[in-house]
């Protein structure tokens, strides 16, 4: 006959499962916390290096000039096509105005195949957003050319300029070029703020900037307000945003602010933008006079003859 087990020898062998079981249990829960104590030190020591690494500055010089060689410079080559044009159907009565046209949506569908390869850094979203806009402007343009093609030899160049600049497509492509210029030229005040601390980053102009206002702001604030308001006016030139800062700078230094008694940035660039007193190459012609000590991105519109 088997043995049975006495009282004691039962209360000592549930004693001893109970102890393995404690002791298997004690062991896993020690791996378990040495593991999360390991993982810890682990991220805390990434964090740590990576608030210790220098994180790169979003709009580093080189991402402006690489910009503008990708992105603003192949729009501006089809925007002076299109000025182009525009003159010589003012001029010339005999203009193929049709055949132009056919080669203007070309070049805009080509321009818009380059800049859409171009890749900008999410990191850049003043740039990401310039380039976006500068996309979507091309690819009206080229949908306006194309469909009104047909018909533009028909009636004079002011009935076709007329219709141009109703078309529903070419207005947001105005909007969607200023809106591109608008970002752009903000990523460079974005770029000073990096180099110089004293720069405001995202300076808005109130509703009336007055002169002396306007005098105490860097060159760079300064073209990004010219920006807003060319965009604001729907005013798509042949000059940029920092020529007409520079004609606004000579016409306040030159004593003619004074003179007819005008006491605001709004009032000035609303008198010279309606008298077309602003060109092209004002900034180049003005630069050796006004911002030899402006600390400038070393982007070819700022220095033509480098």
């Amino acid at each position: 006959m088997e043995k049975r087990l006495n009282r004691s020898d039962l209360m000592f062998s549930l004693a001893f499962l109970l102890m393995l079981v404690i002791a298997v249990g004690a062991f896993f829960y020690g791996v378990k916390v040495g593991t999360d104590r390991t993982e810890a030190k682990q991220v805390a020591s990434e964090v740590q290096e990576a608030a210790a690494t220098p994180q790169p500055n979003a709009y580093q010089q080189q991402d402006l000039v690489s910009f503008y060689h990708t992105v603003f410079l192949p729009y501006r080559e089809f925007q002076n096509d299109w000025f182009a044009a525009q003159n010589k159907w003012q001029s010339d009565p005999t203009a193929d105005r049709a055949a132009s046209m056919k080669e203007l949506s070309k070049s805009a569908q080509k321009k818009y195949d380059s800049v859409k390869a171009v890749y900008v850094a999410p990191i850049s979203p003043q740039l990401k957003n310039s380039q976006t806009s500068y996309l979507k402007s091309l690819k009206l343009f080229q949908e306006t050319f194309s469909s009104l093609a047909a018909s533009a030899n028909e009636g004079t160049a002011d009935m076709v300029m007329d219709k141009i600049n109703k078309d529903s497509f070419y207005k947001e492509g105005r909007t969607q070029s200023l809106n591109a210029q608008k970002e752009y030229y903000s990523s460079m005040v974005s770029w000073a703020k990096s180099v110089n601390s004293d720069i405001p980053d995202n300076y808005e102009s109130p509703e009336v900037l007055t002169i002396a206002a306007w005098k105490k702001l860097p060159f760079l604030v300064k073209n990004k307000i010219s920006s807003d308001y060319l965009a604001a006016q729907l005013q798509m030139s042949e000059y940029l945003p920092h020529d007409l800062t520079a004609r606004i700078d000579q016409f306040i230094l030159s004593g003619q602010a004074e003179k007819r008694k005008v006491k605001s940035f709004n009032a000035i660039a609303e008198l010279l933008t309606s008298t077309e007193a602003v060109r092209s190459g004002d900034f180049a012609e003005m630069k050796s006079r006004f911002y030899d000590s402006e600390q400038l991105p070393q982007l070819p519109f700022f220095f033509p003859g480098k």
